[in-house]
C-alpha cells in the first residue's frame, strides 16, 4: 500500500507491506509524487530483503 500526505511544498510517500506491517517513508518536492513513490518502493524491498 502506498500513501500520499502533503506538507506545503512537501511530500511524504509512506509505503506499507501489509503482510508483515512493515512501513519506510520517503520526503521530497511535491511536484515528483511518482519519483517518491519508486523511492519509497525501493527502500521497502530492501527492507524485506533483510528480514
Amino acid at each position: 500500500m502506498v500513501e500520499l500526505t502533503r506538507n506545503g511544498p512537501y511530500l511524504k510517500c509512506a509505503a506499507i507491506h501489509v503482510a508483515t506491517g512493515l512501513e519506510v517513508s520517503a520526503l521530497g518536492p511535491a511536484a515528483e509524487p511518482e519519483g517518491l513513490k519508486r523511492i519509497a518502493l525501493a527502500k521497502l524491498r530492501r527492507a524485506l530483503a533483510a528480514l
